[in-house]
Order: C-alpha cells, then sequence, then structure tokens
C-alpha cells in the first residue's frame, strides 16, 4: 500500500499527477519531462516489465574495475595490475582470472563499465554511498558536516524503500530487508541513504543481522520472541492493545511518533505470527551442500537468505558486504595490499555467492523476475599506489569516482553485454556515460515502476519526483 500523508487524499494525489502531467514536470524544477515520455507501463518497446523482486548486492568500499570486470591488460603494468583476464560464457567478454565460476555465468550478466560520478560525487564512502543507495546526488549538508553527516528523517529514500512504497505487496512479509548489518556501523559511522528517510517508518528496510565471528548464524532480532511468549500469548496482547486508544486526546500531543510507534507494533505482530515469514527467513532449512557451495563466510550466508526471501515474495532484498579492516583497507577498501585482498579474501567469497545465486535463480525460473544489481560506492584509482600508505605495505589503490564497475542480471536484462566502455587505463568513460540515477531508474523500469508511480507529495503538498533525474539503461533483451 502506497504511503500517502493524512493531508493529502487520494483523490488529492490523482488529481496532482493529472496536473503534473498537463504542465510538464520542466517547469516545476523536478527535471522529469523527458522521463515522463518514456513507455507508460515503464518497460522496454514490445516487452513487459517482467521483475517481481531486486537483490541488490552493495560491495562498500568500493571494488577496484581494473581487477574485476574493467581489466586493461594491454595498459602499462602500473596500472593494468598482477591479474589476468579470462575468457567467459559471454563470446568476446573477459573477467578477472579468480572469478572462474561467477565468468561461467556471464551470458546471464551485463557489464556496465561507464559508471561515473564526476561532478556529482565527493569521493568520501558515505557520501557516496548515499548517491548509490538513493539515485540522488550529495547535496551540500555532505560538504558542510563532512564524515560526521548524519541520516536525516527528510533523506531521500533508500531504492529498496521506494520499491517497498511503489509495490503492492504481500503484507506478510517486509516489503524491503537488508542484511547482515547496516552499512558503515563497522566503522562506527552509519551510512546515510539506507534508510526510509522521508517514505517514514512503514519502508524501513527489516534488518536481519550476522555476525563476522559466526557466519552460519543469520539473526532477525524482529522474529526473537520470549521462549514463554507462545503465540496464543501473542495473540492476546495484540487483541488487548487494540481495545485501548494509545493516543491522548489532547490536541497538543505528538502524534507522528505514536504513528510510527504503532507502524512498527503492526509490522512486528503481523511478521511474529505469519508461518510465512518465519520459514522465509529460516535459512537452516536449507540443505548443507548448498549452504556451502554459497561461501562459509557471512556474506555468502546473506546472499543465500537473500535468495530465499525473494523466492518467498519480498520485493526488495540489500546484502551490504561487510569486512574486517586488513592492513589500511575495509572489505573492498584496498588502500593497501589490494592484490592480496582481492585474491585471498574477496574475490573468492564473491564468486563463490554471486556465481551460486545466477545459478540458482536460473534453475529455478527465477532470473527472469528477480533483478540483481551488484555496485559499490565507488572504484579505484587505476595506477597503483595509494599516498595515504606512505608506501608502506603491499601496494593499494585509493578512492576513485570517476570510473567504477557496476552488474545488472535477470529481470529482463539482456546477458552477455558491455554497456559503454572506458578509457585505456579504466579512468574515465570513453563513450555511453552513465551515472547513479540511471542504475536506479533501471532497477525501477526493470519492476514497472513508471515515472508517475514515483510521484510524492509531501506534509505540505508540494509534489516531487522520488527519483528527479536518471534514464533506464538500454540493457533489456
Amino acid at each position: 500500500m502506497r504511503y500517502r500523508p493524512a493531508e493529502c487524499s487520494p483523490v488529492e494525489q490523482r488529481t496532482r499527477r493529472q496536473l503534473l502531467r498537463r504542465i510538464g514536470f520542466g517547469s516545476l524544477g523536478l527535471g522529469l519531462s523527458t522521463l515522463l515520455r518514456k513507455d507508460a507501463q515503464g518497460a522496454a518497446p514490445g516487452r513487459p516489465a517482467r521483475a517481481k523482486s531486486c537483490i541488490m548486492i552493495f560491495l562498500f568500499g568500493g571494488p577496484s574495475q581494473l581487477d574485476t570486470w574493467d581489466m586493461k591488460p594491454l595498459s602499462p603494468v602500473e596500472y593494468r595490475g598482477e591479474f589476468q583476464p579470462i575468457a567467459t560464457s559471454a563470446p568476446g567478454v573477459e573477467w578477472c582470472e579468480h572469478l572462474p565460476r561467477s565468468a561461467r555465468m556471464a551470458h546471464h550478466v551485463a557489464v556496465v563499465r561507464s559508471l561515473s560520478m564526476t561532478g556529482r560525487g565527493i569521493g568520501d564512502h558515505h557520501a557516496d554511498t548515499f548517491y548509490i543507495l538513493t539515485g540522488q546526488k550529495p547535496d551540500r549538508s555532505f560538504f558542510v558536516e563532512g564524515i560526521n553527516r548524519k541520516p536525516h528523517a527528510d533523506d531521500w529514500p533508500f531504492i529498496g524503500s521506494t520499491v517497498s512504497w511503489a509495490r503492492s505487496r504481500d503484507q506478510e512479509l517486509p516489503g524491503v530487508v537488508q542484511l547482515p548489518a547496516l552499512s558503515g556501523e563497522v566503522t562506527n559511522y552509519i551510512n546515510p541513504g539506507q534508510f526510509s528517510g522521508r517514505l517514514g517508518p512503514e519502508h524501513e528496510p527489516f534488518l536481519v543481522r550476522g555476525d563476522l565471528d559466526k557466519p552460519r548464524d543469520l539473526v532477525v532480532p524482529m522474529l526473537q520472541r520470549p521462549a514463554e511468549i507462545n503465540l496464543g500469548r501473542l495473540g492476546s496482547r495484540q487483541s488487548l492493545l487494540q481495545q485501548i486508544d494509545l493516543r491522548p486526546s489532547q490536541p497538543h500531543f505528538a502524534k507522528k511518533p505514536m504513528e510510527s510507534f504503532e507502524q512498527y507494533q503492526r509490522k512486528a505482530f503481523s511478521l511474529l505470527t505469519s508461518e510465512k515469514s518465519q520459514n522465509a527467513f529460516d535459512i537452516t532449512q536449507e540443505p548443507e551442500h548448498v549452504r556451502a557451495r554459497y561461501g562459509n563466510d557471512i556474506n555468502g550466508q546473506s546472499v543465500l537468505l537473500a535468495r530465499r526471501l525473494v523466492e518467498a515474495g519480498v520485493p526488495f532484498v540489500g546484502v551490504h558486504w561487510i569486512g574486517r579492516k586488513v592492513g589500511a583497507g575495509l572489505s573492498w577498501d584496498t588502500h593497501s595490499d589490494n592484490f592480496g585482498q582481492l585474491k585471498n579474501v574477496l574475490l573468492p567469497a564473491f564468486d563463490a555467492c554471486f556465481a551460486s545465486l545466477l545459478e540458482d535463480l536460473s534453475n529455478r525460473g527465477l532470473l527472469d523476475e528477480t533483478i540483481v544489481l551488484v555496485v559499490g560506492e565507488m572504484g579505484r584509482t587505476p595506477k597503483i599506489g595509494d599516498p595515504r600508505t606512505g608506501g608502506k605495505g603491499p601496494p593499494g589503490r585509493d578512492h576513485w569516482i570517476h570510473s567504477l564497475p557496476a552488474l545488472l542480471a535477470g529481470g529482463g536484462i539482456a546477458g552477455g553485454q558491455i554497456y559503454g566502455s572506458s578509457d585505456a587505463v579504466a579512468a574515465y568513460p570513453a563513450d555511453r556515460p552513465c551515472s547513479p540515477e540511471d542504475l536506479a531508474a533501471t532497477v525501477y523500469h526493470a519492476m514497472g515502476i513508471t515515472p508517475e508511480d514515483l510521484m510524492w507529495t509531501d506534509r505540505i503538498g508540494r509534489p516531487q519526483s522520488l527519483l528527479a533525474e536518471g534514464e533506464p539503461l538500454p540493457l533489456f533483451g
């Protein structure tokens, strides 16, 4: 059910949308006139929207484009690095040698090699995480507050929260799930962009927690209840609460916090009493050989649970990759020992879970109705070596926002293709440049969410678009 502020009725919402169509978004400064001329069904001409769900694997830290999916074997060694390219199942497409299983699934994957944040990103993890996760470029607050910029209640929403808001869904399941942690909390900075923001608590991602030291234990805090509280007692408590008016009659009483509390309460009761939700989140139902195939690490197990959740009917699942500090690097943030971290930890772990996910979705007939997006918040410097390390330790690569890799598969995406290209050292787009706004638009497009669907009215009646810029990439078959 779409969120509608109390001050604006469904009739008023519809009237505003009709008005916007007549006068054009350009006159309102929303930058959507081009988008509104797109196919009204939100799909490529002649092809209906296919995706019912989306799995986003967010490689926090920023993977190196040159050492993964945009290798430059003919460039000088100080750029191309230590790894060699290998052939994939897509004719003419080569990936890194340390992604052998994924390479055999490349015929399902579209690789975007011209994604860039030049002139819009900052080169800072939390600001650029916001950009990727919302499709909205960082505003002035990110420059003023720097790394201390906290999530704000009126932030633009996470893409997954927008999907939850725009799509009808099974009320026994959350509209958006995030696992195995909050993005950035391992660094003690909770990244903006991963929350529902202005859409309100109803569309806040449902958090599943994992632990690096207990990779096979994925805990759903909201589904935990004391052993002595059985479903009968829980139902009695819910009935009692429904009979009590929790909201005082005084006109000055703060209504919004109580409404937020009640929304969380309703969601908790629904999930606690639903056998469907309990089963969907129970990863122990997976056979041991399947769990091992995804990798015995917390990220691999999270991707496996993501597959279970979309299979059950959850519209959007975000897997936020977490890792330990290794040298000066954190997870994909390979300031030092770039090649060692990638070869020994990161690429093998990603290869196992990504290949297994595509294999399972394909074999179960789910790939056509599930769009998979893999992206980080930045790439890495083309030239090897990071001045931050002072030349100590094995060489790494620094932050780089001018060229970053992205993968898309399923949901009607034509696999085995390359979109755009970068220059000779993967520093800047060479042709068909695109932006995070375009990635967000591509996900919405695949899921049948139109520009009109993305119109939202704030509490004082102003119409806004939840994606003011961006065009779906022409990747669909």
